[in-house]
Formats: structure tokens, C-alpha cells, sequence
């Protein structure tokens, strides 16, 4: 079976619609602050309290999540429930795919307290009849910095590049 289409729009309308407490972060929150990025799946830093972890639990349920991994295109099935989620902990990252296409969540993101700390910044985007809460660029480059991944570094000088010419442009 192909991989799934990756459909970010259902994707986060579903998060919005099940009630999810979640910051969009990574690559496709750079991109809705107008980097010229590209990303095929969605970060998400959801809220670890026990009655967000059973509404991501249903959504993930809906979506069809199964655990990524590499050399299996439908992933592998797991206990997709909130009692799981919770067992990862608060630093627990999880990547899945889904039927709309992969999905990436990281309880407490490098370089950040995790949901409650990247809310305070988050700017909202409409996502079907709710909204979502997307990281602020400078928590995007805070976590990308912390990580150090070989991708981010590759990131960061046009991200920078970014939050300078946002910071600089008249309003």
C-alpha cells in the first residue's frame, strides 16, 4: 500500500475539531511565518494533562495513526490510547503516520518547557471552524538551535534571515 497524501489542512482540522490542545511547531510552523521550507509531515507539541492526552488519543484513533517506521509505508499499529501517551512521559516524542499523512508529536520540543511554554507566544490560524496555535518564529528557532540536528543547522541561517526581516518591516 502507497503512503498516505499528505493533507496538513485535514490533518490539523481534525486536531482542532477533537478538542486537541496542541502548538504546531517545526518545519510547517516556519513555513506559516513565510519560510521557504519544505516539509512532508506535521510537529506537534501537545498539552500533557490526562484529558487532552484522551482527546489526542480519539483523534490519533480517527486518523488511523500507526508508529513510522522506516521500511514499513503503514507503519505499525500500537495501543493508541491515552493511558500510552501518558506512559511516553512528559519528554516523549512519538512519529506516526496517519490517513492523512505523518504526524510528529513532541510533548516538551528542545529548548522549550513544552505546550504551556510555547502558548505564550503562539500567534492562532484558522483550521476549519476552530483554530490552531502555531509557535512563535522565535520559539521555532529557540527549538531548532536546542536540537541540533543536521537539518536545523541547515535551517537556522534562513530562519534568522526570516525573523529579521518580520522584525524590520513596516507595519
Amino acid at each position: 500500500m502507497a503512503a498516505p497524501e499528505f493533507d496538513p489542512e485535514r490533518l490539523l482540522a481534525a486536531l482542532a475539531d477533537g478538542g486537541v490542545q496542541c502548538v504546531l511547531i517545526g518545519g510547517m510552523a516556519a513555513i506559516v511565518h513565510g519560510d521557504v521550507g519544505v516539509t512532508l509531515h506535521l510537529d506537534i507539541a501537545p498539552a500533557f494533562d490526562d484529558d487532552n492526552l484522551e482527546r489526542l488519543a480519539a483523534v490519533l484513533r480517527g486518523l488511523q495513526a500507526r508508529i513510522r517506521v522506516e521500511g514499513e509505508p503503514e507503519g505499525l499499529p500500537f495501543d493508541c490510547s491515552a493511558e500510552f501517551l501518558r506512559n511516553l512521559g512528559p519528554q516523549g516524542i512519538l512519529n506516526l503516520t496517519t490517513s492523512c499523512g505523518d504526524l510528529d508529536l513532541t510533548f516538551t520540543p528542545s529548548g522549550t518547557g513544552g505546550y504551556e511554554d510555547l502558548r505564550r507566544d503562539a500567534m492562532t490560524l484558522p483550521s476549519g471552524g476552530a483554530t490552531m496555535l502555531v509557535a512563535s518564529l522565535p520559539d521555532v528557532i529557540r527549538s531548532k538551535e536546542a536540537a541540533g540536528r543536521d537539518k536545523d543547522r541547515v535551517a537556522l541561517p534562513r530562519l534568522r534571515a526570516l525573523l529579521e526581516r518580520l522584525r524590520t518591516r513596516p507595519r
